[in-house]
C-alpha cells in the first residue's frame, strides 16, 4: 500500500477524533513548551550575566569578604550565597581599600557597600537597589551619563547627600521633570541627583539602569555599616592579573586572616558562573523534560484505545490482504502524527513564552533547545507508539472479525 494512502488513512482516523487527539497532544504540548521556555530562562541569565562581567573588563579584580570555593561552588556547593550573606559581617574596610590601591599592579580600586530602601519622589515611589561607592567608581566601571556627572572626594569626604541615578529610576519617578537639583528621599535621608546614567538595557531588577549610586560615607552611616560588602580593583593590563591577584592576596593577608576574603580575578568567576548556569539549565531542561515522557505515555495509552476500539475494521483489512507490517505502520504514523503535531505547537507556545519572558527578564531562545525537544517529542512518538502499533498488526483476523 502507498505511504501516501496510510497517511491519508491515518489522518483520517486522527480527524475523526479531534478532541481526543488534541487532548493526547497537550502533554507533549506542554513538554515541549516547558524544555524551552526553562532553557530559554537558564541561558538568557547566563548571557546577561557574562555580558556584564565582560563589560567589566578582563582585567578586573574583586575581592570578595569570606572564604570562597570556587570548585565547591562548581560542584554544586553554597559557599557563593554564604558569600553574599557574609557582606553583612564583612571585615573588609576603606583601609583595605587603600592598601589594594598601593598594590604594583593595581591600576585603581573600589569599595562598594550595597542596600535598598524604599525611593519616594512626589507621588512616586519603589524600592530600589543603593550601592555606596568611592568617587573613582567611574575608573573601574565606565559610564555615560544623560546628564550631569557622578559626585566627587569631597562629596565622599564630607558626606553630601548627592546621587547618581539610572536611567530607569530617572524615567520612573521624575518622568520628564529636569533631573539634576531635584530632592528625592531614599529611606529617611533625603538626597540631591546630580547625575543621570546613560541607559544600558537589561531587564528587572538585574539590571543597573534601575540602582542609584551615592557617596559610600553616607551609605554606611544610612545602612549602618562600617564594612565594605565588596573591593573592585583593575589591573595595570590583562597581563599582569595574576601579579595583582597574588600581591593583592599577600596584602589582605597582613590585616586579615585568609577565611575573612578571597581575591578573585573575572575569569575565574565567568567561568564559575558559567559552569553553575550551564548546570542549571541542563537541570530544568531535564525537569521539563519529564513531562514529554508523561506526554508520550499519554500517546501510548489512546493509541491502545485507538487499536481496541477499531479491532474489527483492523481484521477486516487483514482479511482482505492487509500485511501486518501496513497495519503496524498505519498505527505507528498516527502516534507520531500526534506527537509531532503536539511538537510544533509546543515549540510555537515555547518560543513565544519565552519572548514573552524577555520583556520582564532574561530569556534567549536557543536553536538547540528548540531542535531537541522537537527531536524527543517526535521520538516519543515512535517509541510509545511501536506497542500499540505492534498489537494492532498482530491481531489475528478471524478473532479481530468476531470482536464486538
Amino acid at each position: 500500500m502507498p505511504f501516501k494512502l496510510l497517511l491519508k488513512i491515518a489522518f483520517r482516523a486522527i480527524k475523526a477524533n479531534k478532541s481526543r487527539a488534541i487532548l493526547t497532544s497537550l502533554g507533549v504540548i506542554i513538554g515541549v513548551a516547558s524544555v524551552i521556555l526553562l532553557v530559554s530562562v537558564g541561558s538568557g541569565l547566563k548571557d546577561y550575566i557574562t555580558d556584564q562581567m565582560q563589560d567589566m573588563g578582563s582585567d578586573l579584580v574583586m575581592v570578595m569578604p569570606g572564604e570562597i570555593d570556587l570548585d565547591n561552588v562548581s560542584a554544586g556547593g553554597s559557599p557563593m550565597s554564604s558569600a553574599f550573606s557574609a557582606m553583612t559581617t564583612s571585615k573588609l574596610e576603606l583601609e583595605d581599600l587603600k592598601e589594594i590601591e598601593s598594590v604594583p599592579y593595581i591600576k585603581d580600586a573600589v569599595g562598594i557597600t550595597m542596600g535598598s530602601a524604599p525611593v519616594r519622589y512626589l507621588g512616586e515611589s519603589k524600592v530600589s537597589q543603593i550601592l555606596g561607592t568611592t568617587a573613582n567608581y567611574t575608573n573601574v566601571r565606565s559610564m555615560e551619563f544623560t546628564t550631569g556627572g557622578f559626585f566627587t572626594q569631597a562629596d565622599v569626604n564630607s558626606g553630601r547627600k548627592v546621587a547618581v541615578i539610572g536611567h530607569k529610576i530617572g524615567e520612573d519617578l521624575f518622568d520628564d521633570t529636569y533631573v539634576l537639583g531635584e530632592k528625592f528621599k531614599v529611606g529617611e535621608y533625603r538626597y540631591t541627583v546630580i547625575g543621570v546614567i546613560e541607559e544600558s538595557g537589561g531587564q528587572g531588577t538585574m539590571t543597573p539602569d534601575d540602582k542609584i549610586y551615592v557617596p559610600i560615607t553616607v551609605a554606611q552611616r544610612q545602612f549602618g555599616q562600617d564594612n565594605l560588602g565588596v573591593i573592585f580593583a583593575q589591573a595595570t593590563s590583562n597581563d599582569d592579573v595574576a601579579s595583582a591577584v597574588n600581591m593583592t592576596q599577600e596584602v589582605m593577608e597582613r590585616s586579615l586572616d585568609k577565611d575573612d576574603f578571597t581575591v578573585l580575578d573575572q575569569k575565574e568567576i565567568l567561568s564559575t558562573v558559567s559552569g553553575i548556569l550551564n548546570t542549571l539549565t541542563a537541570a530544568l531542561g531535564s525537569i521539563a523534560a519529564i513531562s514529554l515522557l508523561v506526554g508520550g505515555i499519554g500517546i501510548m495509552n489512546i493509541m491502545l484505545v485507538s487499536v481496541t476500539e477499531r479491532t474489527q475494521e483492523i481484521g477486516l483489512r487483514k482479511a482482505l490482504g492487509a500485511k501486518p507490517e501496513i497495519i503496524l505502520t498505519q498505527f505507528l504514523i498516527e502516534a507520531v502524527a500526534l506527537s509531532v503535531g503536539g511538537g510544533i505547537v509546543g515549540v510555537i507556545v515555547g518560543t513565544g513564552g519565552a519572548l514573552i519572558i524577555n520583556q520582564f527578564m532574561p530569556a534567549t531562545v536557543t536553536g538547540w533547545s528548540v531542535i531537541l525537544a522537537f527531536v524527543v517529542s517526535a521520538g516519543v512518538g515512535i517509541v510509545f507508539g511501536v506497542a500499540p502499533a505492534k498489537k494492532a498488526s498482530e491481531l489475528s483476523p478471524i478473532e479481530a472479525l468476531r470482536y464486538e
